[in-house]
């Protein structure tokens, strides 16, 4: 769903990503730029975590960042195509990991299966932080550029 400001562009929200964990959208495409909201690697048909397991009370056991890190693209993929875009029209990607120190190599291998060519992959900065709103160990914050043509998919 694509909805129109004349100050604020066009807002984008689709049904094949996630929810927002919050009152905010997917997106938002201002100019020829695509702002993506913060996008974590929760399943878009509700909020299974790949690769999570849990004890029984509820508290999380082991997680896979593996998993989380290809259900993570999977879900940015989702709103750059509902706004238009594709992979190779992002600049700039934020990556959040709650644990750096475990997480970033095998994190950092499959940002190279996705963007195998430095010269043409977004420019990164990995931030290690202390948590994520909900059980999750990686989230995303993108930035695109939209060339003449891209149109959101309504």
């Amino acid at each position: 769903m694509v909805a129109g400001s004349p100050d604020m562009g066009d807002v984008i929200r689709t049904d094949s990503a996630p929810k927002p964990m919050g009152h905010y959208p997917h997106a938002r495409r201002v100019g020829n730029l695509l702002f993506l909201s913060g996008i974590g690697p929760r399943h878009p048909d509700g909020d299974h975590i790949p690769g999570n397991e849990y004890f029984a009370d509820g508290r999380l056991k082991h997680y896979d960042i593996a998993a989380q890190a290809h259900a993570v693209f999977d879900n940015v993929r989702s709103v750059l195509e509902a706004s238009g875009a594709h992979f190779s029209d992002l600049v700039d990607v934020t990556v959040y990991l709650t644990d750096m120190a475990r997480d970033f190599k095998a994190y950092n291998a499959i940002w190279a299966e996705y963007f195998p060519d430095a010269g043409t992959a977004p420019c990164r900065t990995t931030l290690g932080i202390t948590a994520l709103p909900t059980p999750i160990a990686i989230e995303l914050k993108c930035v695109a550029v939209l060339h003449d043509g891209a149109a959101p998919r309504t």
